[in-house]
Parts: C-alpha cells; structure tokens; sequence
C-alpha cells in the first residue's frame, strides 16, 4: 500500500538505526558509511542480489566516477541543490575509498573512472564484503508492501519467502532507484510512497537514451546501422562532441545519449558531422592538389565507406571536386556541418541509462537530505531530480548522497 499512517500502539524495540529501502549504489554506500560511525542499518532489497545495476553498467565494468564531476553536469530543477553533498563526499572521497579497498581507477576517456583490471561485481563485492564484517544486514528478495509510523520512527512490513514480516527503526531511507531496466528490477516504489505524502514530484522521463527515426527517413537510418562517427550534437542549449552510433530504428552512441537528456519529443537536433574542422576548406585544398579527386574520395578520409555511400541520398559525392558548383558547395557545407534531425521518440526506459525527474529537490535538505515534511525519512540516488551525464557522473551523485544521508540518520 505505502500509505504512511501512524500507530502508537507497535511495541518493541527498534531493530536497527535505520531501515534502507533498496542495495544499489546509493543505498550500499549509506550501510558502509553508517557501518564506519558505528551504526546498525538493515537494507531490504526487492531483487535477488545487490548492486544488480551496478553489475551491468559500462558493460560489467562499470563506470564509477568522473574526474571532473561538479554540479555542472547534472540536470535538476535546482541546479545547485548537490552541492553541499559533493562537498561532504568529493571525486578524490570516492578514488579514496575504492583504492582502500583494492581497486585502483583508470581514466579511459573525458575523465571516466573504470576499476583497472577488475569489474562491476569487484565493485558490489567491496560493500558486500564491508557490510558482511560490520554485521550490517542486506535481505534480499524482501518486497516491502507497507510503511507506518510509530512512536519514535518507522515500521516496515515486507514480503520474503511468502512471508510477511515488519521491522522497526527510527530513520527510514528510500533509494530505490528510478525507473530505468524493469527487467532488473526497477520500479516506481520512491515515487509511489512520495506520491502518497503529498510530496511533489518533477515530471519524471527516460534519460541517457537512444532516439528512434520513424518516417520516409527510416531506411536511411537502417543502412548505416553499426556506423559511428564521431561529431558534435547540440540544441539551443547545450553540445556534446562524441560519437554518435547509426542504428535500424535511428541514432544512438555516447552524443546522442548526452543530449538525449535536454531534448523534448517534437524538438529537433542539430549534428555537426565533422566537428573541429571546414568540410569547404577541406575541399578547396583539395581542388589545389588534384582537382579530379571525387568526394566520395575525400569523404572516405574521414568516414567509413558505407557512410560516403549513404551520403548520396544528399550529396553528389562521385563528382570531382573541381566540378563541384557554389550551390553544391553549399549544400554539402550545409549537410556536414548543420544536419538536423527530428527525433520521432526514445527507446523508452527499457534502454535509458537513467531516469530524469524524481522527487523535487526542494522537498529535501540539501545539507542531509532528509525530507522536510517527514523527519526521518531520507532520499537519496537516482530517485531524486538530480541526473547526471554518461560517463560515471550519476554514480557520483549516488555514492554522494549515501554517505550524506549516512553522517545524519
């Protein structure tokens, strides 16, 4: 039900500190970090392992920071709403920490941390192995199904093994992560409950996504599937330069992810197909050497064969370059550099890295990030309206707010 309803006649001992609603990366950073001050939580995980997303990010290896992580790279109604938690628990806290514990970063590339040498499941293993020796306890396959208030805290009943079953704390944390890969186990069990106690809620949608082409442009989009090319995506209010991925169903790769997060269904988006460089300069230079070469010559320099040929739906790319006419040169300058698309959708949350929205920052502390209309009760990773860029920023985020919420309950 995850109404929240109050019963002063519960008895009994509390049985923890703190109950932790969910064992992904926020939730497991707050039970270490409340296991190092001396405090006992017990986490309830709706799944059957924990970490689960943890385990498939980067591909099981698992992306988990940013060299360059700062309030800048988050989207949120309040921008400036994490940073009092990346100031609790910085960039150098979370190197720091994985190094004690025996995995050492290494930087593929725009500052992303991969554990060197080890995995996503060494990453779970290091809050599976601390939580085992500070006797902090992770049940999982445990459904809670109710949240009630009692004197002094919280009850929660959950499900486990056809059995119902309640346990009492005075501090509750939800870190239940957001929508993104249900067959993982994700859910909306933080909406939900904030729902449900009048909490107000920042329109929640897929993020960190791939964009589907529908429409008398689909095949086009289907020929160069498996193609990537590195260029700079943008709207009107902000760019990535990254690779960007041709797929059956339309564009996908690290840029089109990025800006996947600030565009909105019926926008378009503008691709510049060689960044850092004049397709019209190229080929003037190209006409003082040797006239006679064809643009699709040219184009084969900085693009994969399948791609030049694709071109020629737009482009007269077997014409020598000599020939080419100022109207021609503007159409390719135009088509290189000021591609625009528009998007018939997203790959919906089946595919998104994230989910974007959540609960609105300003029903939290930004100091401890317990709710304001429910003392005790604490937010905390993707179920807030903080998402972060790919490439290990959303991670930063989680491990930040679990020790944050950890220092306070």
């Amino acid at each position: 039900m995850l109404i929240l309803h109050k019963n002063n006649n519960i008895n009994g001992l509390m049985e923890a500190d703190a109950i932790i609603i969910g064992a992904g990366a926020c939730g497991l950073m707050c039970a270490v970090q409340a296991g190092f001050l001396g405090k006992k939580v017990i986490v309830l995980e709706k799944g059957s392992q924990p970490g689960a997303k943890i385990l498939i990010s980067g591909g099981g290896r698992c992306n988990y920071t940013n060299l360059f992580a700062s309030d800048e790279q988050f989207i949120s109604q309040n921008k400036h709403f994490l940073k009092s938690s990346f100031t609790q628990w910085t960039v150098e806290d979370t190197i720091n920490f994985f190094e004690t514990y025996g995995i050492t970063g290494k930087e593929k590339t725009l500052g992303q941390l991969f554990p060197d040498g080890k995995n996503a499941r060494d990453v779970v293993q290091v809050f599976t192995d601390l939580c085992r020796d500070m006797e902090q306890e992770i049940r999982c396959d445990a459904n809670v199904t109710d949240i009630t208030t009692i004197d002094g805290g919280y009850e929660v009943s959950y499900e486990k093994n056809g059995k119902l079953k309640q346990l009492k704390a005075p501090k509750l944390v939800i870190a239940t992560g957001g929508l993104p890969i249900p067959k993982m186990g994700a859910t909306d069990f933080a909406l939900r409950f904030a729902r449900k106690q009048g909490l107000n809620i920042v329109e929640t949608a897929p993020a960190l996504v791939p964009l589907t082409i529908t429409g008398k442009d689909e095949a086009w989009y289907a020929q160069l599937s498996g193609n990537a090319v590195f260029c700079k995506v943008s709207n009107e209010e902000i760019s990535f330069e990254e690779n960007l991925l041709f797929t059956h169903w339309g564009l996908s790769g690290p840029s089109v992810l990025q800006i996947s997060s600030y565009w909105r269904p019926g926008e378009s988006i503008n691709i510049d197909l060689l960044p850092n460089q004049n397709i019209t300069s190229l080929i003037e230079q190209e006409r003082n050497s040797n006239g006679k070469t064809l643009l699709s010559t040219l184009f084969n320099r900085y693009y994969t064969r399948k791609f030049t040929d694709a071109m020629t739906k737009f482009l007269p790319v077997e014409k020598p370059v000599a020939a080419l006419t100022k109207a021609e040169m503007e159409l390719i300058h135009d088509t290189i550099h000021l591609f625009k698309v528009k998007p018939a959708g997203d790959k919906g949350y089946d595919k998104a890295e994230v989910m974007r929205g959540g609960i609105d920052t300003n029903e939290l502390s930004s100091k401890t990030l317990e709710c304001k209309k429910l003392p005790g009760v604490y937010f905390g990773g993707e179920c807030v309206d903080v998402t972060g860029w790919l490439g290990g920023y959303n991670f930063q985020w989680a491990w930040a707010s679990g020790f944050v919420i950890a220092q306070h309950i």
